[in-house]
């Protein structure tokens, strides 16, 4: 392990946040965190006066210290993907750019639903980073459609974010016979990339090479357009890295050493990226609109405002809702003055977590087996369609170990406690499940960090920048209508003494152990109720403690279906129950909802 200093920056749309990691008598820890305002834009156009004012503001000299970067400044790396069906190879095509740390500006296929004319508008007005362009499995004859994009490419001919100054960057990622079309129609005008199909097959995908491409293709062209971002290539002693790929490296480098399957979630003012790692692979998506600023009227329309309503613990007029919901568009960055305004800020984020995480789910599906006449077949969209209608989606809550959120509502919840009851009803985490928060949003320096120093990244992800929530021991399945029966006896054993206490379903119990601590927690099931190891048996195991102790969580999707005063009743008793508000707070904010409702 090293024992030099590192400095690293993360160079974001509005804020460029500077830490400094140094070696103590106990490890590696961070010492100091600075942060300053990005300077892409007018009046500085030059990255680098924002990395030297968050940098200048760190008092230690910094002589011996490795400089790194990751950057997602200017609205981060932005790419079209192009391909022959939604259903296949444009969607492998997502992924690929989403798990580069690209945000997907457009997607485009001739199944798209658009004409020609709208297409072309959708490519004139786009002003993308890059261009992907795939489709087709290796043994493919027709490809037809190859030329109708890059025809279509070829006479609109795309102006890059960073002006028209440069050619625009095109990854090629599809069959072998398209190569030469592709060559002959965008070999000039074009700065094009060839790389391996990312669809060789329709059982199998290889994303790698395309990915690889992606982030190649961003540093060293993309980024060597934006202002500034020369000077910090040539300070930085490894490549600067996609703020979002950053994050996947960490979390692949944690999922990889605890052999774990790991869900997070930044929930920021406009979007909430959604990350997991399953077996070893990490998968990203980015649901637009749906955040907690510009977009919280969005998440209000999308999700609906009884669906809103049943995490608010108490009684609403859906009208009064909605008004308040859509007075904070005036000044959407503000922060919540009151309780109840915040009440109503954590019930938003749970519906667009929720709602980003089906979104994720139905991205991160498996590839199907087809019938060997398919393979066969010549492409054409109906083959696709058979291949792709019963794919299955990867992510199985019962077999995640971690869940961790990030952003403003989550890392900066008065409470630890709201954090937690956030993750656990937006998330419905299965069985065993340690919850923790990102309490900085460090992950981002630790990712770029993990590419030369794994151990040293992975310490201090564990000492500084996550904070364990605790552990969560949830219901799996239950009988049916069996709200309020009994479903477990619950046994926690620690070194100060013995907690006891009956469950029923649709509750929520926790029990105090510090992060740091450890105990032995058992639930006896009753017949009919699983908590992950089989209907009527005894789980048991060794827990860590954490900032909000131990939850078992009894609720499963017994309160799903129920009237809406039932749901905010168990909304009520969960947030009493995890200590994330006293039962005066909801008191008063129940008194001032039924004043305004007057």
């Amino acid at each position: 392990m090293s024992d030099k200093a590192f400095l690293i920056v993360d160079v974001g749309s509005t804020t460029t946040k500077a830490i400094l990691i140094e070696q103590g008598e106990d490890g590696y820890r961070v010492t100091e965190r600075r942060e300053a305002p990005t300077t892409v834009e007018k009046p500085n156009e030059d990255v680098m006066v924002g990395v030297r004012n968050a940098i200048s503001q760190i008092s230690k000299p910094l002589e011996t210290t490795e400089f790194l970067a990751t950057s997602s400044a200017g609205g981060g790396l932005q790419v079209i993907v192009c391909g022959l069906s939604k259903f296949v190879t444009t969607e492998s095509a997502e992924k690929a750019a989403l798990g580069a740390g690209a945000l997907l500006i457009d997607v485009f296929s001739p199944d798209d639903g658009r004409s020609l004319f709208e297409q072309m508008e959708a490519l004139r007005k786009a002003k993308p980073d890059m261009v992907l362009l795939a489709g087709g499995i290796d043994t493919a004859i027709n490809v037809d459609f190859i030329a109708e994009f890059c025809d279509l490419l070829n006479s609109v001919r795309p102006v890059p974010r960073f002006g028209g100054g440069y050619a625009l960057p095109v990854i090629y990622a599809g069959c072998p016979n398209g190569r030469p079309l592709v060559q002959d129609i965008l070999g000039e005008g074009f700065d094009l990339h060839m790389v391996p199909n990312l669809r060789p097959d329709f059982d199998q995908e290889q994303l790698g090479p395309a990915r690889d491409a992606i982030h190649d293709v961003f540093l060293n062209h993309v980024m060597a357009q934006a202002p500034g971002y020369p000077a910090l290539k040539e300070s930085v002693s490894q490549p600067v890295m996609p703020t979002p790929l950053a994050v996947g490296n960490i979390m692949t480098r944690l999922a990889e050493r605890d052999d774990l399957e790991i869900v997070g979630a930044d929930i920021g003012g406009a979007t909430t990226d959604i990350f997991s790692v399953i077996g070893h692979e990490f998968n990203r998506t980015v649901t637009a609109n749906l955040g907690m600023s510009y977009s919280a009227g969005n998440v209000l329309q999308s999700a609906g405002v009884e669906r809103v309503a049943r995490w608010l613990p108490f009684p609403v007029d859906f009208d009064w809702l909605h008004d308040r919901v859509m007075d904070k568009l005036i000044f959407p960055t503000m922060v919540p003055e009151t309780i109840l305004d915040l009440l109503i800020e954590q019930a938003l984020a749970r519906e667009a977590l929720r709602m980003s995480l089906e979104h994720h789910v139905s991205l991160v599906t498996s590839l199907n087996k087809e019938a060997s006449a398919l393979k066969r077949a010549v492409l054409t969209h109906e083959a696709q369609a058979i291949v792709t209608r019963a794919k299955q989606p990867l992510l199985n809550m019962q077999r995640i170990g971690l869940v961790v959120g990030s952003g403003g509502v989550l890392s900066h919840a008065p409470r630890r406690a709201q954090a937690a009851a956030m993750l656990i009803d937006a998330f419905v985490p299965l069985g065993y499940t340690s919850l923790a928060v990102d309490s900085i949003f460090m992950m981002p320096h630790l990712g770029v960090l993990s590419q030369s120093e794994p151990e040293i990244a992975l310490q201090v992800l564990e000492r500084d920048c996550f904070i364990p929530l605790g552990p969560c021991v949830s219901l799996v399945t239950a009988p049916s209508n069996d709200l309020g029966k009994i479903a477990g006896h619950c046994t926690l054993r620690t070194p100060h003494g013995v907690s006891r206490s009956v469950i029923h379903g649709g509750e929520v119990i926790s029990w105090p152990l510090n992060r740091g601590e450890q105990g032995l927690l058992r639930v006896d099931a009753e017949a009919g109720f699983d908590f992950g190891v089989g209907a009527g048996q005894t789980w048991e195991q060794a827990v860590n403690g954490g900032e909000v102790g131990v939850i078992i969580d009894a609720r499963g999707q017994l309160g799903g279906k129920s009237p809406l005063a039932e749901q905010q009743a168990l909304t009520k008793q969960t947030l009493l129950s995890l200590g994330a508000y006293t039962a005066a707070e909801l008191e008063q904010c129940a008194q001032e909802v039924t004043r305004f409702a007057r």
